[in-house]
């Protein structure tokens, strides 16, 4: 699944009523009530009040998604002026910072909620710089429009009470692979070209990405690549379960890109990987054998042993950030991609949004 280049599309979350509802995993709502009081979500008048905000806060990112309705006219004047206030600081830059950043390529406009039309962002920054969202949160009066937010993933918890003690604002949590399953099948249904597979993987020169219709995609995984990792077999829309997983994920690349590299950010780590030559440092099945080693199938240029050069001292003081960069990304790839098979293998087959429609969808027939 890849978010990259959503486009607009004129679907309302009216055509989500169908997304994914595990009952075994959800908490039930009592007069309004959900881990905290979602009432507050609403006006006077019983109108949902904007702007939207969605947390997934993770173990090494935050990501947030921000709905804002395109006519600020519908609103008082005191609320327009928030608005007005958010939307000049969070969309008018790319980059808050030096480590916070809004996709743009992600942007989905023309999305219905409640009636009211608007665009989603999707902006990112490290966890551990939370102090400066909240400390942002503070200064443009988040509380002035609403007095909670959605929030998933486990900052969701830790969180909680420096955001009501600070800004005085409630985390509404959601249980995080629910809304990991709900975010995915949302971005499918508007837009379904972001669901895609490639034909002959194994022939780089033939290999063509294509559309994967995704309607009826029963049964799948979702391997989730966050600081670690966790895989899910879907079996239907109210019946999945977490099947494994593994410590070693995106937080282990980054932590060990920092100390190889002296990098600081992911996006440096990524730079310099896609720069490298993992051949460089890892240890290559035609490095013991001088060729492939046909009893089994393994091509000469197979990974053998990870990090298998980094024995010699010659090949240590040759090594180049770049190529360790690229070795490790190789490394976490291949262990994710090895563990992912056998989960298919046993299930029997191969293969900062959720929260947000949840809550919608629960309360108040929103959607």
């Amino acid at each position: 699944m890849d978010f990259h280049s959503v486009g607009s599309d004129s679907k309302s979350l009216e055509d989500d009523k169908g997304s994914i509802s595990n009952s075994g995993s959800s908490n039930n709502i009592c007069n309004g009530h959900r881990n905290g009081s979602p009432d507050s979500f609403f006006d006077l008048t019983g109108q949902l009040k904007m702007p939207l905000f969605g947390m997934d806060i993770g173990g090494t990112l935050t990501k947030l998604v921000y709905y804002e309705p395109t006519n600020f006219d519908e609103f008082d004047l005191k609320e327009r002026e928030t608005l007005q206030t958010i939307h000049k600081y969070l969309i008018g830059n790319t980059a808050y910072g030096k480590t916070g950043i809004r996709d743009v390529h992600l942007e989905m406009g023309n999305q219905t909620i409640c009636g009211r039309n608007g665009k989603i962002h999707f902006i990112r920054f490290p966890t551990a710089q939370m102090s400066a969202f909240i400390d942002l949160a503070r200064g443009k009066n988040f509380s002035g429009l609403a007095s909670g937010i959605c929030a998933t993933g486990g900052g969701a918890y830790m969180f909680e009470e420096i955001f009501k003690k600070t800004v005085n604002l409630t985390l509404h949590k959601y249980d995080e692979l629910e809304c990991l399953l709900k975010g995915i099948h949302y971005i499918d249904r508007h837009n379904p070209s972001e669901c895609y597979y490639f034909s002959n993987p194994r022939d780089t020169g033939c290999s063509e990405k294509l559309p994967f219709d995704f309607h009826n995609p029963y049964p799948y995984l979702v391997v989730n690549i966050g600081s670690g990792v966790s895989i899910l077999s879907v079996r239907s829309k109210t019946d999945y379960s977490r099947v494994s997983g593994t410590s070693l994920g995106g937080g282990t690349f980054l932590g060990l890109c920092c100390l190889l590299t002296n990098c600081e950010t992911f996006e440096e780590a990524i730079e310099l990987a896609s720069k490298g030559d993992s051949t460089n440092i890892d240890k290559l099945v035609k490095d013991i054998y001088g060729g492939d080693y046909d009893k089994f199938g393994l091509k000469g240029e197979t990974v053998a042993c990870s990090f298998g050069q980094m024995m010699s001292q010659d090949k240590r003081k040759s090594a180049k950030r770049e190529d360790l960069a690229r070795a490790t990304l190789v490394t976490l790839t291949n262990n994710i991609g090895s563990i992912a098979r056998m989960c298919a293998k046993t299930e029997g087959y191969f293969g900062a949004m959720g929260c947000l429609l949840e809550y919608l969808q629960l309360n108040s027939g929103l959607i």
